[in-house]
């Protein structure tokens, strides 16, 4: 659920998963940051979250489900997270493809 900081600060019901309009634009809050809510906007893609004001023309409502980015973008995004400690992009996409990693099951397939 997160966003105890917004809410407790700005005293508004954010929470990860709550549909919101910011300055006419429907979305979801999709992350906590910090002194801002993450906000996937319906019209982007999955995984592509802005940082919102949570008090600046922003109108919140029932809570929602987030959608999850597709496979390749997740993977860029942990690209973004991880990239700098290797040598090349095929050297990430080896580490990444690993059975081992969470994301792909640790090892388990179901």
């Amino acid at each position: 659920m997160s966003c105890e900081y917004v809410r407790d600060y700005y005293g508004v019901p954010a929470a990860i998963g709550r549909r919101v309009v910011v300055s006419g634009k429907p979305g979801i809050i999709a992350e906590d940051r910090g002194h801002y809510i993450g906000v996937n906007f319906d019209a982007d893609k999955p995984g592509v979250v802005f940082n919102c004001h949570p008090t600046s023309n922003v109108e919140y409502g029932d809570m929602g489900k987030v959608r999850k980015p597709s496979r390749h973008q997740a993977r860029y995004m942990r690209f973004l997270e991880y990239g700098d400690g290797f040598d090349s992009f095929i050297d990430f996409c080896r580490w990444d493809a690993a059975p081992e990693r969470s994301w792909n099951m640790g090892g388990r397939h179901e």
